[in-house]
């Protein structure tokens, strides 16, 4: 019997669909009700070992792919990256935490270092620094569960670690340094109240290079003092994105999606204006191998980042319509250049300043 096989290149593609571990095709339903007894310790970050990834250790997020031209360079770095990564914790629980991911699980952080850090956090290496904290995560049926009470409890729990990690960041690692802000999907949403607890309006506002705020649904006036970026070297704005094939519209559109900005990686810009595959810098897929520049186009519209059909062999094949999972890999050159030119950007304007 002669088995089906797709082309390399294909499989490469449909690799960014599950290049973040924790994928599961069935969706897992907790039974038991959030229990502020049943919640993972808290964690102490003086611990190295509690960030997955941390300029003082090797990890995921000093890697690179196979180009040559790439360099890692933390080590001399004028900036940093506080990376928060999303949720990995989708499978069935069985460390008895059901809500919250335990910051001590070897199998879970090993999800995380393999998938979100190795394909996000890397992106950064040439920008600065970059710091990502272990915290416990809420788990993926904190999204779907109908007791909200729940949801907000593991929510709550798992945004009080990124609170801390950051203020622990600010007080023994940061020293005045500007710094960038990146996040997908959980993250981002951490993230954002983040950033409108600690950093909107604030004195700590004038460190803000740039936040990549990537995967969640962000209106344009979601903060007070802080604009969404309308171009590639504007510091002190977010940018974000949520992906997904051309002519295509999620069932969610209309309860928040529609009033999300949408930010077009391959010309930063806002407005809608599409951007053509010439302008694609390159992809990462399956075991990280970048894939070749102009993939695809990109514009955003109506709250959405729209991509083509991947330009590769086999992609009549391919039906995916939400590239979530891949929101970053699909521009992984173009954030990383786009990184380094604002972290340049905001250096040269302090300098004036």
């Amino acid at each position: 019997m002669r088995h089906f096989r797709l082309p390399n290149k294909l499989w490469l593609a449909v690799a960014l669909m599950f290049t973040l571990a924790g994928c599961t095709a069935k969706r897992v339903v907790l039974s038991s009700r959030f229990e502020p007894a049943n919640v993972p310790p808290r964690p102490d970050y003086s611990r190295l070992e509690l960030w997955a990834a941390h300029p003082d250790k090797r990890d995921a997020a000093d890697s690179l792919p196979r180009v040559d031209t790439l360099r890692d360079n933390q080590a001399t770095a004028p900036a940093d990256v506080f990376f928060i990564h999303p949720t990995i914790y989708t499978y069935e629980p069985a460390n008895g935490y059901p809500w919250n991911g335990n910051v001590e699980d070897a199998d879970l952080n090993q999800r995380v270092d393999n998938s979100t850090i190795l394909n996000q956090a890397s992106i950064f290496n040439a920008a600065g620094r970059v710091f990502a904290p272990r915290y416990r995560q809420a788990h993926i049926y904190a999204y779907f569960t109908p007791n909200q009470a729940d949801a907000k409890a593991a929510f709550d729990t798992a945004y009080a670690d990124v609170k801390a990690a950051f203020e622990y960041y600010l007080k023994h690692f940061n020293q005045g340094r500007p710094f960038i802000i990146a996040a997908h999907s959980q993250g981002t949403q951490h993230g954002k109240r983040l950033i409108r607890e600690l950093i909107d309006g604030q004195p700590l506002q004038e460190q803000l290079i740039v936040a990549y705020l990537v995967g969640m649904p962000t209106p344009a006036d979601f903060f007070t003092h802080i604009p969404v970026c309308q171009n590639a070297d504007q510091t002190g704005c977010f940018v974000t994105w949520n992906t997904y094939a051309k002519g295509y519209t999620p069932p969610n559109h209309d309860k928040e999606l529609y009033k999300a900005a949408a930010t077009n990686p391959l010309n930063w810009t806002t407005n809608g204006e599409p951007a053509p595959a010439t302008l694609h810098m390159g992809a990462v897929g399956q075991k990280f191998k970048p894939l070749k520049p102009g993939l695809h186009d990109a514009a955003a519209h109506e709250g959405m980042l729209w991509i083509s059909r991947p330009k590769i062999a086999g992609a009549a094949l391919l039906n995916i319509k939400n590239w979530h999972r891949a929101d970053y890999n699909l521009f992984y050159f173009n954030v990383r250049q786009n990184a380094v030119e604002r972290v340049k950007a905001y250096l040269q304007r302090s300098a004036q300043r």
